[in-house]
Parts: structure tokens; C-alpha cells; sequence
């Protein structure tokens, strides 16, 4: 039993190509044979606070100098967190909002990356604690865009988890879907096809190789 931990970011619920390749991921993994134990959330229909100058009050006050109000703002980043630690494997659905990612799921971001307890700083320089994961990232995009350029969805995320110690990223990016019919099939059946790729990847193994040219 693998422990997943789903995020969906996207704002237009069951018609969003994002979270329909999430579940198509999710589905596959385990029409292999791969047992999945998931947490979900949806960040869209259950946003998490955005980081605000009282919640970061909150996070570097010491616990024992905390009032009431700021220990209930930590146990929201806390239960965050403990999500993501749990988890082995992490399947993230992103799609493109203005070349970036939803404020949804920065705003999750924003909540788990924590000194001390998903990163630390050593006289070597920054390292990941949250080490030993595996994470896919669904993206879907309008456009036709390329990381670095008007891609920086996927070089940020890639930044983010590799800061966070998950060093083993892989992405599906749906692009060209607003093009015309013909680049949205395209799209998808070059996504679905990546997906099965994946999914064969990770059933039973969790290590799924790195696609430099897709991680950029």
C-alpha cells in the first residue's frame, strides 16, 4: 500500500483536464495491481489561507510563548504538513494560470515549506528533509509553452520540490488545449500516453526516471 497524498489546484472542478488526469493517474497505478492508501484535497474547493503576516507571527513565535489564536493557525500548517510527511508518493494536478500555477497551490506551498521541519539551512547550504518521494505534477496549458520561457509553472515546481528534498520529479503537461480541436486530441493522447508510461513506472517501484528536457 503506497500512502498518496492528492492535490488538485484547479478552479473548474469535474471540467478540469488537470484533475481528470489526475484521476486517470491514480486509476491506472492501480489497474496494475498497485494499491494506493490516498488523501485528497482539492484546493479549490477547500482553499488553504493564504501565508499572512499574523500566520508567520504565528509559525516563528515559540510554541511555548503562542496564545490561543496563533497555536490554532499553526495546526492548520501543521496538519498540512504532516500530510505531505506521511506521504511516499505525491500527485500534484497544476494547471497553467497566467504562465504559473494557481494561488491555490501556492498558498499550500507557502503553508508546508517550513524552516526546520520540511528544510533546513546548514553550512553546506540549504537541504531537503522531505526525502525518499516520489512526485508526478499534471499539468494542463492553454498554449504551447515551453519551460523557461513562457513555462514557469514546471522549472518552479521543480525548484519547490527539489528544495523540499523530493528529488524525484516527474511531469505530464497537456499543452495546446485552447488551439483547436485537433491540438486538444493531440494534447491528450500524448498525456494519456505519458501516463501509462508512468504509471507502469510506478507500480510496485516508486522510482520513475527524470526527463531532463521535461524538467527544465
Amino acid at each position: 500500500m503506497i500512502r498518496t497524498l492528492v492535490l488538485k489546484s484547479s478552479i473548474l472542478g469535474s471540467d478540469s483536464v488537470s484533475n481528470r488526469l489526475v484521476d486517470r493517474l491514480v486509476t491506472e497505478i492501480e489497474s496494475r495491481g498497485t494499491k494506493l492508501d490516498i488523501s485528497s484535497r482539492d484546493l479549490s474547493l477547500a482553499p488553504v489561507p493564504a501565508l499572512d503576516a499574523e500566520r508567520l507571527t504565528a509559525l516563528t513565535t515559540a510554541p511555548e510563548r503562542r496564545n490561543a489564536r496563533q497555536r490554532e493557525l499553526v495546526e492548520v500548517a501543521d496538519a498540512l504538513i504532516a500530510e505531505l510527511q506521511a506521504a511516499e508518493l505525491l500527485v500534484i494536478g497544476a494547471p497553467m494560470y497566467n504562465f504559473s500555477i494557481p494561488a491555490g497551490l501556492k498558498a499550500w506551498i507557502d503553508q508546508v515549506a517550513r524552516a526546520g521541519v520540511t528544510f533546513r539551512y546548514t553550512n553546506k547550504g540549504a537541504e531537503g528533509l522531505l526525502k525518499n518521494r516520489q512526485a508526478v505534477v499534471i499539468s494542463s496549458m492553454g498554449g504551447e509553452h515551453q519551460p523557461g520561457e513562457t513555462d514557469h509553472l514546471r522549472p518552479y515546481l521543480k525548484t519547490v520540490l527539489n528544495f523540499l528534498g523530493l528529488d524525484r520529479v516527474s511531469f505530464v503537461a497537456a499543452t495546446g488545449l485552447n488551439l483547436g480541436v485537433e491540438s486538444r486530441n493531440r494534447a491528450l493522447e500524448q498525456a494519456g500516453a505519458r501516463i501509462e508510461v508512468l504509471a507502469d513506472q510506478l507500480s510496485g517501484t516508486l522510482t520513475v526516471p527524470h526527463s531532463s528536457k521535461e524538467a527544465a
